[in-house]
């Protein structure tokens, strides 16, 4: 389904181990082993702590506070949109400084799987949610609270630091709460709150800006804050299985291995979540192509943020409230692009596994709604460009917007899904850790220059420069699907044979 590159995993969130790792002998008096009784062995797969033996209630719950934390934590993303005329008037900044605040923290999203990963494998994920979030609310409380707009920015930016972590190992949580064959639904609409965030907070901040001042937007990131909190506490318990192992062996008396030291773990995902990540978007063409991709177009989308009340306040004399509401396209985009997604699982993907002995379908079907979706971009944007005047309807750059939102999703989720079924084990991790860094990187960076294009380049002609770069990427999944195995074969890492 939608989120199936969930299924193996980013930093911070693998497979659970299998069953030969999961069957620990029980010791006799005299300490001898005693494996050959089945009577007198554990075996963590039909243990009831075992998270994929969670009754299905206890389950969504997991999914529901994972879903909570990586809402709150994109949400905080754009919901500063539309304090920026205040922040120039109240702090006497230019234009592009007043963007830093959102910049800055997409920026800081780029962290999260570097210190999410080794720190949620060492402690479990648990913990993470439970102390970063509330650390993120009062950096966020600090934030609404200051007179100085160097202090802000600062905010901002740790605010984003600790709520990335929460970010970067919700899939884990999928992944360890969840059989392979049931991720489908629970990953489908775990997969849309991320991008549900950036749609909403405009809306949301639009109304809160205008009627309460720029802090209450971070009072209302708080009020959200202190819901995902609360359902993290009521709700939610740890899933990361070698932790939830130990704390069973030890209650039955069984000996479990050592685990590594905090030392160990940093130096491993450290490899894993940054150096490795940041020599594989340099090295391997096809981490290379596909990250520039979908960096790109989330950054584009990014983009909205500032360009959209440049538009609908410039041309079409929007007031700070419906300039917000504009968003809700995005959100439209998302939820269309969803069902996209699954149409082409259910039928087109499907039917390779008859035609693939053992299940092994080469990923180049994961493509096919990247493919589809590729035409969305450059349609959408160049539609935008040359619509958004006086003279035509305010509807039609809105529609314009879904249409690109609606490709977007297709393109990150599918393109997401063939580098994790290309690659494996760690590597995986590493991928995808050089997707976050590329995506956030380009998308906290792109608002800052973006209100300068469509000053000195016209709205035209700015959007149409984004329709061009999307128009030049476009071929880059269909180049995949048809010489995919050949580059597959060239690649330095392990990857898929089929």
């Amino acid at each position: 389904m939608a989120s199936e590159y969930l299924e193996k995993g980013t930093v911070g969130g693998g497979e659970p181990e299998s069953s030969d790792e999961n069957t620990i002998a029980v010791q006799g008096n005299n300490g001898a082993d005693e494996t050959k009784n089945p009577e007198q062995t554990w075996s963590w797969d039909d243990d009831e702590a075992n998270p994929l033996n969670w009754p299905a209630g206890k389950k969504a719950w997991q999914v529901g506070m994972a879903a909570a934390n990586s809402f709150v934590a994109s949400l905080g993303t754009s919901i500063v949109t539309a304090a920026h005329s205040q922040l120039m008037d109240e702090f006497d900044v230019t234009s592009t400084q007043a963007i830093l605040p959102l910049s800055l923290y997409v920026f800081a999203l780029a962290l999260g799987p570097v210190v999410g990963g080794p720190l949620s494998e060492t402690v479990g994920r648990y913990p993470v949610f439970l102390l970063f979030s509330p650390i993120a609310g009062l950096f966020t409380l600090g934030a609404a609270l200051t007179n100085s707009f160097v202090a802000l920015c600062i905010l901002r930016f740790l605010a984003g630091f600790f709520f990335a972590p929460c970010l970067a190992i919700s899939a884990g949580v999928l992944n360890e709460t969840y059989k392979k064959e049931q991720r489908g639904l629970p990953s489908t609409l775990f997969i849309l709150t991320p991008f549900l965030g950036p749609g909403l907070a405009p809306a949301i901040g639009g109304f809160v800006n205008n009627r309460k001042g720029w802090r209450w937007s971070q009072y209302t990131m708080l009020f959200f804050t202190a819901a995902a909190v609360l359902i993290t506490v009521v709700w939610g318990r740890e899933t990361f299985h070698p932790v939830l192992k130990a704390r069973r062996a030890k209650e039955l008396g069984h000996p479990m291995p050592e685990r590594p030291s905090l030392r160990a773990s940093m130096r491993k995902f450290m490899t894993i979540a940054l150096i490795r990540p940041v020599l594989m978007l340099f090295t391997e063409p096809i981490v290379s192509l596909m990250c520039l991709y979908v960096a790109c177009e989330f950054a584009t989308l990014f983009s909205f943020f500032a360009a959209v009340p440049y538009v609908f306040q410039g041309v079409y004399h929007f007031g700070v409230e419906n300039t917000g509401l504009v968003f809700i396209s995005v959100v439209i985009g998302c939820i269309l692009g969803v069902f996209t997604i699954i149409l082409c699982e259910v039928l087109l993907y499907r039917k390779q596994i008859a035609l693939h002995p053992d299940n092994a379908i080469p990923p180049e079907y994961r493509l096919y709604p990247a493919m589809i979706g590729s035409v969305g971009p450059p349609i959408a944007l160049f539609w935008f460009a040359w619509t958004a005047r006086a003279d035509i309807s305010w509807a039609s750059p809105a529609v314009a917007m879904i249409i690109f939102a609606w490709g977007n999703i297709c393109i990150f989720i599918s393109t997401m899904q063939y580098i994790v079924d290309t690659y494996h084990g760690s590597v995986v991790a590493s991928a995808s850790s050089a997707n976050s860094l590329a995506r956030y990187g380009f998308a906290g960076a792109f608002p800052l220059f973006t209100i300068q294009m469509y000053s000195n380049l016209g709205i035209g002609w700015a959007t149409s420069l984004f329709a061009f770069i999307a128009l030049a990427l476009m071929p880059v999944p269909w180049v995949f699907f048809k010489f995919g195995k050949q580059i597959r074969s060239r690649s330095q890492y392990e990857t898929a044979t089929a």
